[in-house]
């Protein structure tokens, strides 16, 4: 793969200057945002505010195993983005920037930050490899051929937490920041701005709700604390075993039965509600209840007990000052799921639920930020 970006010193300032705001065309910035995630590839050109082209792209586990590696995806990946502006009649030269997904970098601020080769090379070579890093790979280069800036917004590494918050009971351990930064925080301004305020001046308790869970507490525009949704703890997830008897897992571990590869499955990919009524589909186990199955209705209700805590252990991290909770994600489509967690928590402060990832519209919006100049990009070093 053929890069030409030029590597960034440790003695460059931390954000870019305003050259990158451009002069806005007569019809409006447009933006193509990208996020490649295990299973499908998504995109949108974004017209401003506007979504002119949306979509997913399914990828079936026959089509994955075709690939050794994930960076072996890349040109695959990029030609089914390409093939979709053509079919949608989007040119090249049209586009303004492109705006990815950011991948499993080092621990960072939240914010834009504009694609380099430091960061396209930690992506290729970091690990455990995931999907996600692809999003900056291909950005950069459809970027490169538009001669456009690429970006990334608010990757699930964003660290803003409270030295505190990063501390656990045994000393070489730390507790990592992996939570959905990108669409915790455009809900959050979202919210602010619906209420004539600014995300910066609120406290917010946020819980996105997927296939894992991250619960944050949001400080001025800083999440102060949160989970670490992939492997660490918190809430049970459709497919994330969450907090679990740290003693029970150590014996399960040396019980003789499970590889650390097989291990590692139990609490990330089959855990949760896998493991506990062998779906992560949420709607399939309202179902399930609706028709008497009390494993499906036991499963539900500890999802949204065990999110209603996390809720509430993130209100204290806030010391009770809390203007909002916030809930989003794909499961927030579902009454049954936020009815129990709000009755939980609306003592705390008020429930307001956004539903849905609201990935691209997120990134497509720090996109149009940064145009404005209403944002500068910050420098990865």
């Amino acid at each position: 793969m053929e890069l030409n970006f030029t590597r960034v010193n440790d003695d460059q300032p931390q954000e870019q200057d305003a050259a990158f705001m451009k002069p806005e065309p007569a019809h409006g910035f447009t933006i193509l945002a990208v996020n490649t995630g295990s299973t499908s590839t998504k995109m949108a050109v974004y017209r401003d505010r506007t979504p002119i082209v949306e979509l997913t792209v399914a990828h079936s586990a026959e089509e994955i195993a075709r690939f050794a590696v994930v960076t072996d995806q890349l040109g695959w990946r990029k030609r089914i983005i390409l093939s979709t502006l053509d079919e949608h009649g989007i040119e090249l030269d049209t586009l303004s920037a492109v705006i990815s997904r950011g991948g499993l970098l080092r621990p960072i601020e939240s914010g834009v930050y504009g694609v380099n080769s430091l960061m396209i090379d930690e992506l290729m070579h970091c690990m455990p490899q995931h999907a996600s890093n692809l999003s900056a790979m291909i950005a950069a280069e459809i970027a490169r051929e538009c001669g456009v800036e690429a970006y990334i917004a608010d990757p699930v590494v964003v660290d803003e937490r409270m030295e505190i918050a990063k501390l656990c009971g045994i000393r070489e351990i730390r507790r990592r920041s992996i939570f959905h930064a990108l669409n915790q925080k455009a809900t959050a301004r979202i919210h602010a701005e619906s209420l004539g305020r600014r995300y910066e001046d609120m406290n917010f308790v946020i819980a996105h709700m997927g296939g894992g869970i991250s619960v944050a507490a949001h400080l001025k525009g800083r999440a102060i604390d949160c989970n670490n949704a992939l492997d660490g703890e918190g809430p049970v997830a459709p497919e994330r075993a969450g907090t679990i008897p740290a003693g029970a897992l150590i014996d399960l571990c040396y019980s003789g039965r499970y590889t650390h590869e097989q291990a590692r499955a139990l609490i990330v990919g089959g855990g949760g509600l896998v493991s506990l009524a062998g779906t992560n589909s949420v709607k399939e186990l309202e179902l399930r209840e609706s028709e008497g199955d009390e494993e499906a209705r036991a499963a539900l209700d500890l999802l949204c007990y065990t999110v209603a805590k996390e809720i509430g252990a993130m209100a204290a991290a806030l010391s009770g000052e809390v203007d909002a909770i916030i809930l989003t994600g794909g499961i927030a489509y579902s009454r049954r799921v936020t009815d129990a967690i709000t009755s939980r928590c609306r003592f705390v402060a008020p429930v307001t639920v956004y539903a849905g990832e609201n990935e691209l519209q997120a990134l497509a919006l720090n996109a149009l930020r940064v145009l404005r100049g209403e944002t500068q990009p910050k420098i990865y070093v």
